[in-house]
């Protein structure tokens, strides 16, 4: 029985869920390696719609502290970043405060421990969990669709499937830049207004990017992703 409609806040197409307050981008620290270019494709989606954002990275119980801070060290300054296991619970209560009475979507590439995740921040049910295949060294698929859960903190989770690649890029040429924090905290120091930072003279991004002051795989996937719009508008 439908009692009420309510207005749609937001909608995706990848993963399909709609009315999300915060996406919850999961990145497992190894088995799999992180995929910089996936991650970032998916951050563009969430920044362009405008929703909040928090990296969690999982399964810091299997790597040393060094690996773990060299994958914090790309999106800290950016966004919220919480370093947990879901296998030990280590970095569960602090990921539970950022996530209270939100309505909260774990999304992020298969194989990265979501199911896992959502195992620890709620104890209501008991949602399946995967390996990772010994030939890919990739996740498989083990939420084949949206499941919404309660939590006992208050708001809601959404567990999304999981995926290897991300083919969808919905922004534009122009807006690109703004998608992401530490390039449009930039634009307007260039000597062109129309700079896309990738040859140009005098830009100030490129030069950020050279001295590390953004990150370098944050850049290169900026630039992959520009690519990517612009061969697309040929066709």
């Amino acid at each position: 029985m439908i009692n009420e409609i309510l207005p749609r806040k937001n909608v995706f197409i990848r993963p399909p869920i709609a009315n999300v307050d915060c996406f919850i981008i999961v990145v497992a620290a190894t088995k799999p390696e992180p995929n910089p270019d996936i991650i970032n494709k998916f951050l563009v989606m969430a920044e362009k719609n405008c929703t909040d954002i928090i990296i969690c990275i999982n399964k810091i119980d299997l790597v040393t502290d060094e690996k773990r801070k060299s994958i914090e060290e790309i999106y800290q300054g950016l966004y919220p970043v919480a370093c947990v296991s879901g296998v030990t619970g280590e970095g569960i209560d602090t990921l539970i405060s950022m996530l209270k009475d939100k309505k909260c979507a774990l999304s992020g590439p298969s194989g990265t421990g979501k199911s896992t995740l959502l195992n620890g921040l709620q104890s209501k049910y008991t949602v399946e969990t995967g390996v990772i295949s010994k030939k890919t060294k990739r996740g498989k698929h083990t939420t084949r669709h949206v499941e919404i859960f309660q939590t006992e903190f208050g708001g809601m989770l959404y567990d999304t499937p999981g995926f290897t690649s991300f083919e969808i890029l919905e922004a534009e040429e122009d807006e690109l830049q703004f998608l992401y924090p530490e390039i449009s905290s930039l634009v307007g120091g260039c000597k062109y207004d129309n700079c896309r930072h990738v040859k140009e003279p005098d830009c100030c991004v490129r030069e950020a990017a050279d001295q590390g002051k953004i990150h370098r795989t944050r850049y290169q996937s900026y630039l992959s992703q520009l690519k990517e719009i612009q061969e697309k508008r040929k066709y």
